[in-house]
């Protein structure tokens, strides 16, 4: 999240410390923020300041740029009210610090007292005010739906004990595993993060012995601290994470990737170890041979040539060079070699000749720019660029997607995949109880749209020519298939769905498009993917005109949407989508997946119609179930 003049934060325990130290370093950006605290005068200081620094981005003002609320943040009604506070004068959330926090005296076992001032308080403020403050504000970030972080201050008492404190340990690392559990979030746009450094020179800090201080290597700089937080605050990677900040170390992210491997029940899915250098030896050739569109046309052999060219070393500096192992065959192939997704005349479109040919593939990072951190080199990567035709391609890094193994199930994930589950979800706006129609539905994306359209609790009509394929779609989940070898679909469709279909997943075109527009129900939704009847023939893919298009579905309030997955532009939202998907182990073998239940997946089968071997894989469903 880049952070912006305008933008609103709210800390608790704001008014001394790490928390004021953020209510500037806020400031300075030019964010609303609201001090949240339990010392009125120390908070309303800080407040001023913030006001005071915020002059240099607003001007005129309807609204204070940052109000004080005074508040036991162990009082749950109390700190409701300071969120409610907070979003009556901003409108909204965008990021939330959690940072009051106190220590506990005496040590717990040789408390004789009841605890409610001491180390139960201790436990409310350090931990149960934590969880509260993070559940209000999620729920706010959540109702808004924008983009939120939520930055819990812990401590290094919490990975690691402090016997001087034990219940201040405790209740640090309660916040720590609190909050890493809160990976679940960033699919609704909320990040979760905790920072925890060692020694700050703070009223807190300063109790502790100086001599303990001086042997983790004195106090950290309150810079650091802020620039931390400010890290797990912009970098849209980080959920769920925990930040280590020592002298001794600098800065590291906690656990290690070899610490998390002990307890993974499956290591193979964690985001981490999708990361590892598991295919080092890949030879480095002076060349490659790729395909290349050197002529506009809808024939795809004529359009392309295969050409040798010499590999271009070093990579890039924000680039990383892969070695393509699976490539993407899709309909829309001819529709790109005959320039039919490029804007302008049809001389401008040429002169963009020659250009690589292929929408997607999966393979293995071989090299990396300088400038390159986050991915190593073997890698196993999925790609949506142009130019996976090809032996090696290079690509800017932060389009490479991380999987588990550079499997051909990972191909079909991704335009066949995510073309059904946006199309259906986004396009179609389908929810349950509708009823779906799927045409071509045994082909790349169809089978997808079948499965994705039954698991979110429809009634699903496939059609299809052939008899195995009308086999294969009753298997995965279609409750009505029509073979329209052996019957009509338009007589099907009148008989057996009078008030006709809901939602119409429509990728073939032609005569096809005009009989689903007719067995369109009222209100419903039409969503046109392609039209792959009109591809081929003489002249290549032309336009048809639709006639009384407009009139027929204004009479029944119907809506018209064309979808298209255009592989070119990777939207972020889906990117991370597709990121999680791979997370969760969406991907699996299919003989680990034999007779298993997934709490939030589900098996999808993958048809092949020459009758080779059955693929099956799962992929993780965003929709209401």
């Amino acid at each position: 999240m880049e952070l912006k003049p305008g933008m609103s934060a709210l800390v608790t325990g704001g008014a001394s410390g790490i928390g004021k130290a953020l209510c500037s370093a806020f400031a300075q950006k030019g964010l609303f923020v609201t001090v949240v605290d339990f010392s009125e005068e120390n908070g309303r200081e800080v407040a001023a300041l913030v006001q005071k620094e915020n002059s240099k981005f607003h001007r005129d003002l309807r609204v204070p740029s940052s109000v004080f609320v005074k508040c036991d943040v162990s009082n749950a009604d109390s700190l409701a009210a300071a969120f409610e506070k907070h979003v009556q004068t901003y409108g909204g959330l965008d990021i939330c610090i959690n940072c009051a926090g106190i220590a506990n005296r005496p040590l717990v076992y040789d408390d004789t007292s009841d605890g409610a001032r001491t180390w139960r308080h201790a436990v409310n403020v350090n931990l149960v005010a934590v969880i509260d403050g993070t559940r209000i504000a999620s729920q706010i970030m959540r109702s808004q739906k924008k983009p939120g972080v939520i930055i819990n201050i812990g401590s290094a008492a919490g990975l690691y004990p402090m016997i001087f404190d034990p219940v201040y340990s405790a209740t640090k690392g309660g916040v720590v595993m609190f909050t890493r559990s809160l990976i679940p979030l960033k699919r609704h746009g909320v990040r979760v993060n905790v920072l925890c450094p060692e020694f700050v020179q703070t009223n807190m800090g300063e109790q502790m012995g100086r001599r303990i201080v001086d042997s983790t290597g004195g106090y950290l700089k309150m810079e650091d601290i802020v620039n931390g937080a400010f890290e797990l605050i912009q970098d849209e990677s980080k959920a769920g994470a925990c930040l280590w900040i020592t002298n001794r170390r600098g800065m590291e992210y906690w656990p290690t990737p070899e610490e998390q491997r002990k307890y993974m029940v499956n290591p193979s899915k964690s985001k981490r170890t999708l990361t590892n250098n598991i295919y080092p030896s890949i030879q480095m050739p002076e060349s490659f041979e790729k395909i290349v569109v050197h002529t506009l046309s809808h024939n795809f052999r004529n359009a392309t040539r295969l050409e040798r060219v010499r590999l271009r070393l070093p990579v890039e500096p924000h680039s990383a060079l892969v070695k393509i192992i699976y490539a993407g065959v899709n309909a829309s192939d001819v529709n790109f070699s005959s320039g039919r997704y490029f804007s302008g005349n049809p001389k401008e479109t040429a002169s963009r000749l020659p250009f690589d040919a292929g929408f997607e593939g999966v393979g293995i990072v071989a090299a990396v720019g300088d400038s390159v951190n986050h991915i190593k080199v073997g890698t196993p990567v999925a790609l949506m660029t142009f130019g996976s035709y090809a032996e090696f391609t290079q690509v800017p890094a932060k389009h490479l997607l991380p999987v588990p193994r550079p499997d051909p199930e990972v191909v079909a994930m991704l335009t066949s995949g995510l073309t059904a589950s946006i199309g259906l979800e986004k396009a179609g706006q389908m929810t349950s109880g509708k009823v779906v129609l799927v045409t071509a539905a045994a082909g790349g994306t169809g089978q997808f749209a079948v499965q994705l359209a039954k698991l979110a609790g429809n009634k699903v009509v496939a059609t299809c020519g052939g008899e195995s394929k009308a086999e294969f779609l009753a298997s995965v989940g279609a409750d009505r298939v029509i073979n329209y070898r052996n019957e009509s679909i338009k007589d099907v469709l009148k008989k057996e769905f009078p008030r006709g279909v809901d939602i119409i997943y429509e990728s073939v075109g032609g005569e096809m498009f005009d009989l689903c527009l007719n067995a369109l129900a009222v209100h419903g939704h039409l969503i046109v993917i392609g039209m792959i009847s009109q591809y081929q023939g003489e002249s290549g893919w032309k336009p048809k005109n639709y006639t009384g298009l407009c009139e027929k579905i204004l009479a029944k309030s119907q809506t018209v949407l064309g979808h298209l997955w255009l592989p070119a532009v990777w939207p972020f939202y889906y990117y991370n989508t597709l990121q999680r998907c791979l997370e969760l182990g969406c991907l699996e073998d299919h003989r680990r997946l034999r007779g298993r239940r997934l709490k939030h997946h589900r098996r999808l089968k993958s048809y092949s119609s020459s009758g080779s071997q059955e693929k099956l894989c799962s992929i993780h469903i965003d929709l209401v179930l």
